[in-house]
């Protein structure tokens, strides 16, 4: 799929966009979590690794060869880091009350939120492609 199919990508009343590490074990874990819960297909993704996805990193000032953070576009907004995850989350029907977490202040939770990304790697290794479950999820995958 590319992005002519959803014009108004990531900005007010279109789809959200999630930009993502596809080799990161994690954030495959994280691909599959969102678009499992997300019914009303609310979100479509772009793996970093991608050549939309490094483009979009690039823009976005995000280092494609050494991610910290995740993306999120949504509603003409652009969130990274703790915010991008909370975006995402508020978003889904049943965690919306996750919302809650933006109580705490951005530093301590981008603190928290960079702490993991480094280490993620170490901690839940790689792949050599992102493993997107199968078929079920493809559709919603801009290339």
């Amino acid at each position: 799929m590319n992005t002519n199919d959803y014009p108004g990508l990531g900005e007010k009343g279109g789809k959200g966009l999630v930009l993502y590490d596809g080799v990161c074990v994690l954030c495959s874990g994280w691909f599959r979590f969102v678009a499992k819960r997300d019914a009303q297909c609310k979100f479509l993704f772009t793996a970093i690794q991608s050549d939309y996805g490094r483009a979009l990193a690039l823009k976005l000032g995000i280092d494609p060869d050494q991610p910290d953070t995740n993306a999120v576009l949504l509603e003409g907004n652009i969130y990274l880091r703790s915010d991008s995850a909370l975006a995402v989350l508020s978003a889904l029907p049943r965690w919306r009350w996750t919302c809650a977490f933006r109580l705490v202040p951005r530093p301590l939770r981008d603190r928290v939120y960079l702490l993991i990304a480094r280490n993620r790697y170490r901690l839940l290794g790689t792949r050599a492609a992102c493993y997107l479950g199968g078929q079920e999820y493809a559709d919603r995958v801009i290339n």
